[in-house]
């Protein structure tokens, strides 16, 4: 495939924006249109090696992480854990701080759109640096459902088996059991919130029938248009789990 197929390819699968800048006879700096929250652009380049064609950051990303965090935090607790999951969702690897992923086939498209997701979602970490403090919220929801639902009625960071092998659109909390399975999500921030929207949107696409209940970590700090938007696609609401277990807990057991 040429490098003008490839090209097309990006535009068709991921974005019209999307450029190839030679740097040499097997290299291309990928530019598109996507950015860090700080408005620096994502760092990939296309290039080949042995024959094939991978996909690199170069090891930018964690670099650009370290602007805000130290880098021992990226390799602890929870930022480790949700890197972990984004380079496992999206097949990409980590090659001692470089994040790569190899075209197999002719799916250019698709592994640049992979690629793209993952590196923004890896950036999210940095919202756990915000707080002073460090949050006990995803702690504090999942015990809360664990006291309130039976092992075998729930299941954490649910993904469909069927629509969604790969876990693009997961669930907090899939409660099972009932004619319609109870989706919740624990709501902390606005990407947070934007994501859930998604997901509910997705599973109405798909024609799944489903409930859903929302817990926030403190619902005044969603801005009022993701907020909006979600209120849309949702079902039940709480505030904040915190002023409200004796409300959420009477609700699942009164649909379990």
């Amino acid at each position: 495939m040429t490098t003008k197929t490839i090209e097309r390819d990006f535009r068709e699968k991921v974005s019209a924006q999307v450029n190839l800048l030679a740097e040499g006879r097997t290299r291309y700096r990928v530019l598109t249109p996507f950015h860090f929250e700080d408005g620096d652009h994502l760092a990939i380049v296309l290039k080949q090696e042995a024959g094939q064609w991978v996909l690199t950051d170069e090891g930018h990303t964690y670099m650009h992480l370290t602007y805000d965090l130290d880098e021992n935090s990226l390799h602890r607790c929870t930022r480790q854990q949700i890197i972990s999951n984004v380079l496992s969702a999206f097949t990409v690897e980590d090659r001692e701080g470089e994040l790569r992923v190899p075209i197999t086939g002719e799916e250019y498209g698709d592994a640049l759109y992979d690629f793209i997701q993952a590196l923004l979602k890896i950036s999210d970490v940095t919202y756990l640096s915000r707080e002073r403090v460090k949050s006990t919220f995803m702690e504090d929801f999942r015990s809360f459902m664990e006291e309130q639902v039976p092992a075998e009625r729930r299941q954490f960071n649910w993904r469909h088996p069927q629509f969604d092998p790969e876990g693009s659109y997961p669930v907090d909390c899939c409660v099972n059991g009932m004619a319609e399975p109870l989706f919740v999500f624990a709501l902390s921030n606005d990407n947070k919130t934007r994501d859930a929207t998604i997901t509910l949107l997705q599973f109405e696409r798909w024609g799944q029938a489903f409930r859903s209940m929302s817990i926030f970590e403190n619902q005044e700090e969603i801005n009022r248009k993701v907020l909006a938007r979600f209120s849309d696609a949702g079902d039940k609401q709480y505030s904040s789990l915190a002023g409200n277990r004796a409300r959420i807990a009477r609700y699942l057991q009164g649909i379990l």
